[in-house]
């Protein structure tokens, strides 16, 4: 499902799994197999009219955001931009040092395995990378606010790395 955000920018919201995969919790760690559907979605953006000429990030939590990373290595300069929220990137290990998107990891400060996994999957990562831990927050972000500073780091982020609809186009000498 594609939903218009405004002129320009947009995003595409999808499950990596069916409904009967998600019940099997193996498929939820199946890095190589959340990745490669990510790659084939990409693709499919990048052939459509609509969205072809759009910039592309990734925002995965979970599981997604290794799923993501991987994708991103794999897609190299095509994807502009990573955002990982309470993610396991450990998981995409053997494909950190080849991603190229500027990766934002968020954690919550109340998860410390998931914190200490970040930082070390920070250290393999070559690309501009930044870890910021929402102070408080549990691994879903469920307290007060959590969710909301999560929102503001990750669109701040996109932006950046992205570009706002306006910045585009005065890049494009419109």
């Amino acid at each position: 499902m594609i939903f218009q955000i405004g002129p320009g920018l947009g995003t595409l919201l999808f499950d990596l799994l069916t409904a009967e995969e998600s019940s099997d919790r193996r498929r939820v760690f199946d890095i190589p197999l959340l990745a490669s559907r990510l790659v084939r979605t990409t693709q499919w953006a990048l052939a459509e009219p609509e969205t072809r000429a759009l910039p592309l990030g990734y925002f995965g939590a979970s599981t997604g955001a290794a799923a993501a990373l991987h994708a991103a290595a794999v897609m190299g300069e095509t994807v502009g931009a990573v955002v990982s929220r309470g993610g396991r990137p450990d998981l995409a290990a053997g494909h950190l040092s080849d991603v190229r998107a500027p990766t934002l990891l968020i954690v919550g400060g109340r998860d410390a395995e998931v914190l200490e996994l970040n930082r070390q999957a920070a250290r393999m990562l070559r690309c501009e990378h930044r870890l910021v831990v929402v102070d408080g927050a549990d691994h879903l972000f469920s307290q007060e606010g959590a969710l909301e500073e999560v929102a503001r780091l990750a669109s701040g982020w996109l932006l950046e790395h992205l570009g706002t609809p306006a910045r585009r186009l005065a890049a494009a000498g419109g």
